[in-house]
């Protein structure tokens, strides 16, 4: 009775999979995580998506690092975090919606994941993190980056929404899961609380999951 049993779970969760129309971004050895990036947010159909993506790679989204120090801090960083939020993102949303009812959010999901750290490209022809050079004239190992002196402060949550709406329109929920995407850890901890939504908590967890548990970020900077 015990082995009926498990097979009846294995087959409901293969009709789950069968079921789910997911990009599948979820890394593969040899996947491109330009092409994931791209042809996910592609797939979306939102109007605007390829100045968008023109813009994106015209200021630096594939080549920035993701932290000064924390996660992710290398040439690059910035690409392979939001894939990784997407996989986890897309994980999380089949887990608890289902593959049916994700599917009716998927683009939402796709759109606030990958976009939702846009904003550490910087703006106005400045980068959010430049090469942090020690007083010995040599560049630090431990925090390979820091803040761009020359940038204004903006959180990079709000900037994220200004330049991702340069170019397409987002809904007032995908605005909120940007925004709110660091969760109590960020500037918005005080509005956001007992006010989260589904895709503001999908894509905040599949953010932490990303940057604490798979790139190796610590606590001491929060979630950037």
């Amino acid at each position: 009775m015990a082995k009926k049993d498990e097979k009846t779970v294995q087959t409901q969760e293969q009709a789950q999979a069968a079921e789910t129309t997911a990009p599948a971004p979820a890394a593969k050895k040899g996947d491109n995580p330009v092409d994931i990036f791209r042809d996910a947010l592609m797939k979306t159909k939102r109007e605007g998506m390829t100045d968008l993506l023109d813009f994106i790679q015209d200021i630096g989204f594939l080549d920035a690092p993701c932290s000064g120090g924390n996660h992710l801090a290398k040439k690059g960083g910035l690409l392979e975090h939001s894939v990784n939020v997407l996989k986890y993102a897309e994980k999380i949303g089949v887990a608890l919606l289902g593959g049916a009812e994700y599917n009716k959010v998927q683009d939402s999901v796709v759109i606030a994941a990958l976009l939702h750290d846009l904003g550490k490209c910087g703006d106005y022809n400045k980068p959010m993190y430049v090469d942090n050079i020690l007083k010995s004239g040599k560049p630090s190992e431990a925090k390979p980056f820091k803040r761009n002196p020359d940038l204004l402060a903006v959180p990079h949550a709000v900037r994220s929404i200004k330049l991702a709406t340069l170019f397409i329109d987002l809904t007032e929920d995908e605005e909120w899961a940007i925004l709110c995407h660091d969760g109590l850890y960020d500037f918005m901890k005080y509005d956001l609380k007992g006010k989260e939504t589904w895709l503001q908590l999908i894509v905040h967890w599949a953010d932490m999951w990303a940057s604490r548990i798979i790139e190796g970020g610590s606590d001491k900077e929060g979630a950037e």
